[in-house]
């Protein structure tokens, strides 16, 4: 029997990962770039069979990274993905031992994410209505930052986001997330408000399966579409230096636990996995309030 190469092996994994685990096309696109990278190094070394794979091997894959200066948190992904071939080919009967098993990610200083203050927020709402006037983008572009902010969404969930998704009654959104992992996430008032009024001008009684956001083409909503929005007005409020849309989910989180949300709640709201990630955001709020006393303590 012709044993099978390599890089088909991880043709393979790619279209489990997309097929069976139901990953983004984004993530599976990250996963793909890694490995075939992987497969080059393999490629020009002759090894083709993955039994061939030993721990030796990848210690020189780190080192050729190390070379290509690539910083920590890339090399790190990079061997993420790896594992993951890797317990692929474990689980398929392909290598018996991991040959990564005794390989640690380099240590990395976990950069805190930057946040917006609740003023500043605030002041989007009001520049909007100064904005935009028209009635049908007007209600898009605020609905985006209440919905990022206000539910804490990731900007794929909000522009998959239907009209059915939406329960008015018990306040809550039906959210499809990493993985295709439902979660039920509580929406406030003034985004419901919101998004009754774009409803009520935009939809029929008899389209409530379709996308509750569209461009003023009347496409669906796309991610580039959205961070053009949320650059525009995050950089009209702030100077922080990232602007995406992500920057309001960090917020939202951020804010939550200032006020004393319990984390493993707050997790659920996000729709983190693990609650390491979660935790990030409690850093957040204690550097804030270190910046505080020292700023205001007499004694700092």
């Amino acid at each position: 029997m012709i044993k099978k190469k390599i890089g088909e092996h991880i043709e393979e994994y790619l279209m489990y990962l997309s097929g069976i685990k139901r990953y983004s096309g984004n993530t599976v696109i990250s996963y793909k770039n890694d490995l075939c990278e992987f497969t080059d190094f393999c490629t020009k070394r002759e090894l083709l069979n993955p039994t061939q794979l030993s721990e030796r091997f990848f210690i020189n894959y780190l080192i050729k990274l190390n070379s290509d200066n690539l910083n920590k948190t890339s090399i790190s992904r990079k061997l993420s993905s790896l594992r993951g071939f890797l317990k692929y080919l474990i689980r398929n009967e392909i290598i018996e031992e991991n040959p990564l098993n005794n390989i640690s990610n380099p240590k990395t200083q976990r950069k805190l994410p930057e946040t917006l203050s609740l003023d500043s927020l605030m002041n989007i709402f009001i520049l909007i209505d100064e904005i935009e006037k028209d009635v049908n983008k007007n209600l898009v572009v605020k609905s985006i930052f209440e919905l990022l902010y206000g539910s804490a969404l990731r900007v794929s969930e909000l522009c998959d986001l239907k009209i059915n998704n939406i329960d008015f009654e018990r306040k809550v959104l039906r959210i499809s997330g990493k993985g295709s992992k439902i979660r039920i996430v509580p929406i406030g008032e003034s985004s419901l408000k919101v998004l009754r009024s774009i409803i009520t001008k935009n939809h029929s009684k008899i389209d409530r399966d379709n996308f509750l956001l569209k461009t003023e083409e009347g496409n669906k909503l796309y991610p580039r579409y959205v961070y053009r929005i949320v650059h525009k007005y995050i950089s009209l409020v702030s100077d922080i230096s990232k602007k995406s849309p992500h920057v309001l989910r960090h917020s939202a989180a951020t804010h939550m636990l200032d006020r004393g949300a319990d984390l493993l709640a707050v997790k659920e709201i996000l729709g983190h996995e693990n609650l390491s990630t979660t935790q990030i955001y409690t850093h957040v709020s204690i550097e804030r309030l270190k910046k505080t006393y020292k700023s205001s303590h007499p004694k700092s």
